[in-house]
């Protein structure tokens, strides 16, 4: 199964926490994992979040302004986003393809302005004051089922058949071959419910396949797999290992 690792984080600041908690069973094929980002004090520069290229869409609550908060998604490379001295954020990753909102409704990368949508994301973010992260799953499960109720996040059978065979994905032809559909198809489709063309997408997984350790992508040679992963993350394996916890 696919399993995104979306931050690297900087292995020379220890202040800055990255917690990951697990979704109840029931919405585990929409939720990737609840997510929390915060700083421990003030840090004594401003820190550089490493966002690793994971196909998915987030919801982003601002623990420190309750005003901000938004659908992000990420390019198919990583970037690198100031986020200052001190942050706070909780996150829901969706797994890729289930945001069936229009792409109109998501930002790219980091939230940093109001929230001036029609989602209930403002009154979340209220409610969330008084909880610690630990506390704050049944909330987030919520606002998942009320995002399904309003049609708006769904299981994507594309993906989760992409998924379900990703030792025998080598190539797009053989990602539309597993899910069942044309070239063109696969390409409307992936596209439509994950903003990326199958090329992009396939170069995702390999990258996230990397990072957790398969090596099952029959990269071509060490220099291409080299070359491809600096391609996405701005560094050699070398370099990133050494730099960054994943």
């Amino acid at each position: 199964m696919y399993d995104p690792k979306g931050n690297g984080k900087q292995k020379t600041v220890d202040a800055v926490a990255f917690t990951e908690l697990e979704p109840p069973s029931h919405l585990r094929g929409i939720v990737h994992r609840f997510l929390e980002l915060k700083t421990a004090g003030t840090l004594a520069e401003d820190y550089r979040f490493h966002a690793l290229p994971d196909a998915c869409t987030y919801l982003v609550f601002d623990q420190l302004d309750r005003r901000i908060a938004g659908v992000a998604k990420l390019r198919a490379t990583s970037e690198e986003f100031n986020l200052g001295k001190t942050f706070h954020f909780f996150n829901i990753r969706f797994l890729p393809g289930v945001w069936q909102g229009g792409l109109d409704q998501i930002s790219y990368g980091a939230v940093d302005a109001p929230y001036d949508g029609e989602l209930p994301l403002l009154e979340v973010n209220q409610r969330l004051a008084s909880l610690e992260f630990a506390d704050s799953p049944a909330l987030l499960s919520e606002l998942v089922e009320d995002l399904i109720t309003r049609k708006l996040v769904a299981p994507n059978p594309v993906t989760q058949k992409i998924f379900q065979h990703l030792d025998d994905i080598h190539t797009v032809a053989d990602m539309a071959e597993i899910s069942n559909l044309s070239a063109r198809q696969l390409q409307r489709t992936l596209k439509r419910t994950t903003g990326f063309a199958p090329h992009d997408f396939l170069k995702v997984l390999r990258l996230q396949q990397t990072l957790n350790g398969k090596d099952i992508w029959s990269y071509a040679d060490q220099s291409h797999f080299i070359h491809s992963f600096r391609k996405a993350t701005g560094y050699t394996p070398g370099k990133y290992a050494r730099k960054f916890d994943v």
